[in-house]
């Protein structure tokens, strides 16, 4: 039965065609062998039945009834009227019964083959035409319409993500904002204070050199936190705009660039770096300065909380590249969701340098590389970071 149900469109006409016309030409033929039948029962009662019999034993032909169509004046209304009713039914029983077998063959198509899929796909577009794309398209057959339902489901999980992705953008530009407007201000506040001071001891008369060269270092740092402020602003709007470039990545020459870059941090941080990369020959597909960068920005906050050791494992595939950072730090003491939002910092006692942004960035680079950052504390002592990336085309 289910194998009926399944059959496309094509072959599920065909069979109730000729399912239909099979029924139809049955019953034509009984109709009109029984049309036959009743009027020869008609015409034998305007016979001379004994004459009949006597020339059919005379011609020594079996018995049987054959009755010829009497005149039609000496046939009562009512046997005329059935009579020509009879020879409609020999006329036009098959061309009727085929158009009324075509005609349910057509109902029956429709009402088991496409009434379904059809409602369902005008839920759907009046759905997605009010905005609202919390449902769920169910026809489930396997024939074309079903082929339909499940694109046009495919297609309804794909706007919801990409409203979901367009939501979540709006957010972190809206909160974006705010952290810029909070945080600019407290720069701006103590350049502000510095300048006052400076008028004042001006006007006083008081210029204390030491004083004066503390406040201007002072200011100068902030005028560096604000030029920071403005760099990572161009950056994140270059981001949202860059587009990714695809190219052949193998654990080998990957495993080559970091090295080099590894080195140099080693020295600057102190800290000792340990990378393993299994060997693989398989080749991934993805833009190579943006994994780079977000190893970078890994590593980098890594080292900053890392208390001797910070662990690197690479993994390629054909299909994914994965990279895990772990130190051996205090981990982390707030949700993944807090760190990887914009100028987030856990110590508060940063550096300039550091405006919590590598975390976010990082974060929106495997977003836009159709993987994910995933953020843990490990179950000894220390931070955990899985930035994970998808093949691109």
């Amino acid at each position: 039965m289910d194998k009926i149900r399944n059959l496309s469109v094509r072959k599920t006409i065909l069979l109730y065609t000729t399912v239909s016309l099979l029924c139809s030409f049955l019953m034509s033929a009984w109709v009109v062998h029984a049309s036959c039948r009743f009027q020869e029962k008609i015409w034998w009662k305007y016979m001379d039945q004994e004459q009949y019999f006597v020339l059919a034993e005379q011609g020594g032909m079996p018995y049987m009834v054959n009755a010829r169509r009497p005149p039609s004046g000496i046939m009562t209304e009512q046997d005329r009227i059935l009579s020509e009713i009879c020879d409609f039914l020999q006329t036009y029983t098959v061309l009727l019964l085929s158009v009324a077998g075509s005609c349910g063959a057509v109902f029956l198509f429709y009402r088991h083959k496409l009434k379904v899929p059809i409602r369902e796909l005008e839920r759907a577009s009046r759905e997605i035409a009010r905005n609202n794309l919390d449902f769920q398209i169910t026809y489930e057959r396997k024939d074309e319409m079903g082929h339909l339902c499940q694109e046009y489901e495919r297609m309804r999980k794909q706007l919801a993500e990409n409203n979901r992705k367009l939501w979540k953008n709006l957010e972190d530009e809206r909160m974006l904002r705010a952290a810029i407007a909070h945080d600019i201000r407290s720069p701006l506040s103590i350049l502000k204070g510095y300048h006052e001071m400076l008028l004042e001891d001006l006007a006083d008369g008081h210029t204390d050199r030491e004083s004066l060269t503390e406040m201007l270092t002072e200011s100068g740092k902030q005028l560096e936190r604000m030029d920071l402020f403005v760099e990572i602003m161009r950056k994140m709007s270059s981001l949202e705009k860059r587009e990714l470039r695809s190219e052949e990545i193998t654990a080998e020459r990957l495993q080559g660039d970091i090295r080099a870059e590894l080195r140099i941090l080693e020295q600057e941080s102190g800290r000792k770096i340990v990378l393993q990369v299994p060997a693989s020959e398989e080749i991934f597909t993805g833009d190579r300065e943006v994994i780079l960068e977000v190893l970078e920005n890994l590593v980098s906050n890594a080292l900053r909380y890392a208390k001797e050791e910070v662990e690197i494992f690479l993994e390629v595939t054909a299909s994914r590249l994965q990279i895990r950072v772990q130190d051996d730090g205090i981990g982390f003491s707030e949700k993944p969701e807090e760190v990887t939002k914009a100028f987030h910092q856990q110590n508060v006692k940063d550096s300039l340098k550091h405006m919590g942004m590598g975390m976010y960035i990082s974060r929106l680079y495997c977003e836009k590389h159709g993987g994910r950052l995933l953020l843990e504390n490990q179950k000894g002592s220390g931070a955990s970071v899985l930035a994970v990336f998808c093949r691109i085309a």
